[in-house]
């Protein structure tokens, strides 16, 4: 039976995640499988990847025909490497602690790219983060700058509407106390002709 390692796709429509895989090379994309070696997910970034290794190995080293997709994900994880290293070993290049240092040392720089592609990612949030922020900050100094100026705006119209007020009526007791005075005089002027006007009658008399 031709057994073939490839991906299973699960999840929803734009969110997909994968399983990993060895099922039979007749069977359908998403069917009955023979065993899970592990699990892809694109969502992330970097892509989050759990693979069972060592089963992964062994079955590449029993004859399993990996998918391309399937065989970028065993060569990024260094399933192949070991695989081509076990083959050197077999032929008699190298010993197998020879191969196991060999081994070691890519795991080690192929997981190093991998730290500084994270932190790499990290620093450029960070970066849009605080940038961001930055942006933010300005706006709200913006707002805070333009409702300070709408305030002193009104507080100087209110301002200026006491003032026009206490003018108005300033100049309204002004013109009452003219007009309280002028009719005052007027009669006071009155009075002596209203004084006079009994001695004239009896004048007449």
């Amino acid at each position: 039976m031709p057994v073939r390692i490839r991906l299973a796709r699960h999840g929803r429509k734009h969110r997909a995640y994968y399983h990993i895989v060895a099922a039979d090379s007749r069977a359908p994309r998403d069917g009955k499988f023979i065993e899970r070696l592990g699990s892809y997910n694109p969502n992330t970034n970097p892509a989050t990847i759990e693979l069972n290794f060592d089963r992964a190995l062994q079955w590449l080293q029993n004859g399993a025909q990996p998918s391309d997709s399937a065989r970028a994900i065993l060569s990024y994880k260094g399933v192949l490497m070991k695989k081509h290293l076990l083959e050197g070993v077999k032929k008699g290049a190298f010993d197998e602690a020879a191969a196991e240092q060999k081994f070691n040392e890519w795991m080690a720089d192929k997981e190093s790219k991998i730290q500084a592609k994270i932190d790499k990612l990290k620093a450029a949030k960070d970066s849009s983060v605080k940038e961001k922020l930055e942006a933010e900050r300005k706006v709200n100094e913006a707002r805070a700058q333009a409702l300070a100026e709408k305030n002193a705006e009104l507080a100087k119209e209110a301002e200026e509407a006491a003032k026009a007020e206490v003018e108005a009526e300033t100049e309204t007791e002004a013109t009452v106390e003219t007009e309280t005075t002028a009719e005052a005089e007027k009669t006071t002027e009155e009075a002596p002709a209203e004084e006079k006007a009994p001695e004239e009658k009896k004048s007449e008399e």
